[in-house]
């Protein structure tokens, strides 16, 4: 269910600032909003399953504190990084 090394690898491509860069807010928000999206699908078929449930909004509740860090400590990078993911914020 998690991501694999290749998958990864394409989502920290798409937003990553530099070469190195495979921890910076920006790459972990994407990160996790690909991983919520996977969880979002299998809870669609899996409606029971509670316990990937839970780690679904622990996830979601990681995601929220890293924009909030991004927004308050670099808005142009934050506009950037909801616009390519798509976000609603």
């Amino acid at each position: 269910m998690a991501l694999s090394a290749k998958e990864k690898q394409k989502v920290i491509a798409s937003v990553r600032t530099h070469d190195k860069d495979t921890g910076s807010s920006a790459v972990q928000i994407a990160i996790l909003s690909e991983e919520i999206a996977r969880l979002t699908d299998h809870l669609k078929t899996h409606r029971k399953d509670n316990h990937s449930r839970r780690g679904l909004l622990a996830m979601v509740a990681q995601r929220k504190k890293l924009l909030g860090y991004l927004k308050e400590n670099n808005a142009r990078q934050y506009g950037s990084v909801v616009k390519k993911l798509g976000l609603k914020r």
